[in-house]
């Protein structure tokens, strides 16, 4: 149902630096950055695995937001939330099942350099071993 969303951040620069090394366990990069000129000296850039689905934009942040992105495996997840940490974000809440929304619902919080909730959930039934 949704196309695209996007968050406002306060400094472009260090925000695509985070989201770079956050997208990049998901399969996700950035695919596009729209030229200065065309945005009023603003920065904006997309982010997907094959288009832009996730876009920031340079401006003053004034919601919060929560944002989810699909992960393709329980690893994904774990490797999100380690980047996501590594390059400057906020535990808030660590991988894990989050049996109260879905029995099979596992996803890791972060809060971004704005303190926008930036999850990853994969949404996978993982067999029991044995």
């Amino acid at each position: 149902m949704i196309d695209h969303t996007g968050v406002s951040v306060s400094n472009f620069d260090a925000s695509k630096a985070f989201y770079d090394k956050a997208l990049a366990p998901l399969g996700a990069r950035m695919l596009m950055q729209v030229p200065l000129e065309r945005t009023g000296g603003l920065g904006v850039a997309g982010y997907g695995r094959e288009r832009p689905t996730f876009w920031l934009h340079e401006g003053r942040p004034t919601d919060r937001q929560h944002v989810a992105f699909s992960a393709r495996s329980r690893e994904e997840v774990d490797a999100f939330h380690r980047a996501a940490l590594a390059a400057g974000g906020r535990d808030n809440g660590g991988p894990g099942l989050r049996r109260h929304y879905h029995p099979d619902y596992y996803g890791a919080f972060v809060l971004d350099l704005d303190g926008h909730n930036v999850e990853a959930v994969f949404h996978g039934h993982v067999p029991a071993k044995g």
